[in-house]
């Protein structure tokens, strides 16, 4: 991560991220709606981005995947715009799955691994697994508060990181 040299701005940008977690906690439907709306409108982002590449590929097979990969994300990132709901709903189910795999990867790492950090890897491999399980295990119920809660805690993390990560060297 990338720390601003000024004490000023350091603390101004940690303070902002604990608002915007804060408010993601207080309001986890709402923060949860909208980044998924912010995922919808990047996925139609990319769609045209494909789109927009189809000039530059050289044969038929190019050109008719680039084709169907700009009509995949542009419709999936519509039908997210659309239906905000319904695609909270699955990114919920998406992220489930996405921590399990993860964690089970980081359990694999810890188990082939040596070294003082392997501890942590393996706690890391534990939370992460129990948590994506959780999320699978309690879909579609946890669906309206589980994304916001994970924003918040996240923006969180990353504000207390931003503060106790080393000052950069003046250069």
């Amino acid at each position: 991560m990338s720390v601003p040299s000024s004490p000023a701005l350091r603390w101004l940008t940690a303070a902002l991220l604990f608002v915007a977690a804060g408010l993601a906690l207080a309001l986890p439907f709402v923060s949860a709606t909208l980044l998924t709306i912010v995922i919808g409108g990047v996925a139609v982002a990319a769609g045209i981005s494909q789109a927009l590449r189809l000039t530059g590929a050289t044969d038929w097979s190019s050109r008719i995947f680039r084709l169907l990969s700009a009509l995949l994300y542009v419709g999936g990132g519509l039908w997210i715009l659309v239906f905000p709901l319904a695609g909270e709903v699955s990114l919920t189910l998406f992220l489930g799955f996405l921590l399990a795999f993860q964690g089970v990867m980081e359990l694999a790492g810890a188990a082939a691994a040596q070294g003082p950090a392997r501890a942590l890897v393996l706690l890391d491999g534990i939370v992460t697994t129990v948590l994506g399980g959780l999320l699978v295990a309690e879909w579609p119920s946890d669906s309206v508060w589980a994304i916001g809660t994970l924003l918040g805690v996240g923006l969180g993390i990353s504000a207390i990181n931003l503060l106790t990560s080393p000052r950069p060297e003046p250069g």
